[in-house]
């Protein structure tokens, strides 16, 4: 499109693509958890891994290098488990963020704008977490609950076989 072209279109205010990663591994006694990463920068709190979507990049993409960026791990996406996009879910802009489910194997590692990255049980999550993370938690735990039988202990997700390249749907 040549630049005279593209002044003349509208310009249009839309939310930011971002990827949030709720990252299932097992801590070194074995017991399953989730991965937080305490935030560098504003907002403060700990956060499920995450971030912003770059041009050219797809959403499962996004998913692996953000999770590699913040926590060293390399994951395995499950696929796709829900989008949130309330306007305020994150202070800083509109954010529209779609949560992927993955497995890692390992020790996370503090990186990028992370200052701390954890393993936590469900039931000893820190406080506070950032943006809308303790609604996408609750949400995953229901989630796990109903998946899982109403069983009240946490089971890990477990891997899907096939060659879905983290385009499943985790939800039924």
């Amino acid at each position: 499109m040549s630049p005279e072209a593209e002044n003349q279109m509208p310009r249009y205010r839309n939310p930011v693509p971002t990827v949030d990663i709720i990252i299932e591994i097992k801590d070194d006694k074995g017991r399953p958890g989730i991965v937080l990463v305490e935030r560098g920068h504003p907002p403060p709190g700990w956060a499920i891994p995450g971030g912003f979507v770059e041009y050219g990049e797809t959403l499962e993409e996004a998913a692996v290098r953000e999770a590699r960026e913040e926590t060293s791990l390399e994951v395995r996406l499950l696929g796709q488990f829900h989008t949130y996009s309330a306007p305020d879910r994150d202070p800083r802009k509109h954010t529209i963020s779609t949560v992927f489910l993955a497995t890692a194997e390992g020790i996370p590692q503090a990186h990028d704008d992370a200052r701390e990255a954890r393993i936590f049980s469900p039931k000893a999550l820190p406080a506070p977490l950032a943006f809308d993370h303790a609604q996408i938690l609750a949400d995953f735990f229901e989630f796990k609950r109903r998946r899982n039988g109403c069983r009240r202990t946490y089971q890990p997700t477990a891997p899907r076989s096939g060659g879905s390249h983290g385009r499943t749907k985790a939800q039924s």
